[in-house]
């Protein structure tokens, strides 16, 4: 085991590491950034770093600060949490080659899943459905042109080296083509430095559904279920639960069975994830891997009873996985509802500034991963994440009305967040029904207050 980790990251998510450290025995360095000196990260840390001012670029993806932060601590291994640097591969190469363990999987691998392309190439060797697209990169306008009629409209444009909805074109038409493959190929390259892009076919309702995988560097793979993520706006999630209400057991079984087969291929170890687009037909076809931890993962630890950070650092310390996982299954239903300091009834607009109350809900099947309390004055420069409630029942219905009941509970105020509108998300038929997919927000209709016109958020 290792003798001291290094967290990379800020917020719920550092202290998540912590304590799964704590459980481990093993210290814990925060770092964090002058915007950042009150963050109860700082305060639960064995030790901590200051490694820069307020704007990430000048701390949590000052790589130069963070390497220092780990020798002058004598940190021997460094979790990324997820965002920033958690899918950087330079950034573990640079861990690697000063003799820090990166807790995820080698630079190599996260290089070669982080290409989208490159990643879609690799599932069809190993038999995995991909969406129907191009081969590769598109070279110019003129080889989208032809992609396009080859595929049929209509398509789909994204960049190769990232997410997050970056970089990313609907085309329905041909006379948007040009247009936008010149946007997204300049979105791209501003936002991960590289222009390139591929094209896929788009589906007009599927499903959002994600496999969680663990593995260790002897080659064994195990599928922790699924977990369904269609409740998003502009590709950001809001909800996610697991089971999937539009997964049985013999989908669910080939879900696994692919994602098993793709992270084998991929020569994969550690905590990850497979996305899968899911139509209305029940075909799943791959859509990327995220090589490192997911905000959503306590909706799997909460159906498994597993503890997926304690067990991505045992697998980087050289554990192999407990045979037992070959044989779990999934306990009852859980359903995890983001809070951010944002107002939704005002396109969304970011909500920064100083919590004056903070009530966190409790109860039976309540979990609450948040870094805030009352008083903390959240940061202008990054994710607005306030806080995540988890809830597990018995069934779905159990879990929705605890989540209910929880999101009743929690008090913040000072700030504008997404409290509202998730409540009601929940009480909607169609989420109820869990009869939905990835176009629910863009015909979601939310009001501003009670007797107010309705308006319709912006997806």
């Amino acid at each position: 085991m290792f003798k001291k980790i290094l967290i990379a990251n800020r917020g719920e998510i550092a202290l998540r590491i912590m304590r799964a450290c704590r459980e481990l025995c093993v210290p814990t360095v925060a770092v964090y950034s002058e915007a950042d000196a009150d963050s109860l990260h700082v305060r639960f840390a064995d030790e901590a770093i200051c490694i820069g001012a307020g704007p990430s670029h000048q701390s949590y993806l000052n790589i130069p600060q963070l390497i220092s932060a780990a020798e002058i601590a004598n940190a021997d291994a460094i979790h990324p949490g997820y965002g920033f640097l958690a899918e950087n591969a330079h950034f573990a190469d640079i861990c690697e080659s000063c003799g820090i363990q990166f807790i995820g999987p080698s630079p190599a691998v996260i290089a070669k899943m982080g290409d989208k392309s490159y990643a879609k190439e690799s599932m069809q060797a190993c038999q995995v459905p991909v969406i129907p697209g191009s081969e590769g990169v598109i070279r110019d306008v003129e080889h989208a042109d032809q992609l396009a009629n080859a595929i049929g409209l209509p398509v789909i444009l994204k960049a190769s080296a990232g997410g997050g909805g970056r970089g990313m074109r609907l085309v329905r038409q041909k006379s948007e083509l040009k247009n936008a493959f010149q946007a997204a190929a300049s979105e791209a390259q501003a936002a991960f430095g590289n222009s390139d892009i591929y094209m896929e076919r788009y589906f007009e309702n599927p499903r959002h559904i994600e496999i969680q995988i663990m593995a260790d560097k002897y080659g064994h793979v195990v599928a922790l279920g699924e977990r369904e993520c269609s409740i998003q706006r502009k590709h950001q999630k809001l909800i996610e639960e697991s089971p999937s209400p539009a997964v049985d057991s013999d989908l669910r079984q080939a879900l696994c069975e692919a994602a098993i087969k793709g992270a084998k291929a991929a020569g994969y170890n550690s905590a990850g994830t497979i996305e899968f687009l899911l139509d209305e037909s029940g075909h799943f076809f791959f859509m990327e891997m995220n090589t490192r931890i997911q905000v959503e993962h306590p909706v799997t630890e909460m159906v498994t009873g597993l503890d997926l950070i304690k067990m991505q650092i045992l697998l980087a310390a050289g554990e192999k996985l407990p045979n037992k996982l070959n044989r779990y299954k999934l306990r009852g239903h859980a359903i995890e509802c983001r809070i951010n300091a944002e107002d939704p009834d005002n396109n969304f607009r970011p909500s920064p500034g100083l919590i004056s109350s903070f009530h966190i809900p409790g109860g039976p099947g309540v979990r609450v991963d948040t870094h805030a309390y009352a008083q903390y004055r959240i940061p202008p420069y990054y994710d607005s994440l306030i806080a995540k409630v988890i809830t597990h029942g018995k069934d779905r219905s159990e879990a929705v009305l605890r989540m209910q009941r929880a999101l009743e509970e929690c008090i913040v105020e000072g700030v504008s967040t997404t409290i509202p509108l998730l409540l009601r998300i929940l009480r909607d038929d169609r989420f109820s029904s869990g009869n939905y997919n990835t176009k629910f927000m863009e015909n979601f209709i939310t009001s501003k207050g009670s007797g107010q016109t309705p308006i319709r958020i912006p997806a």
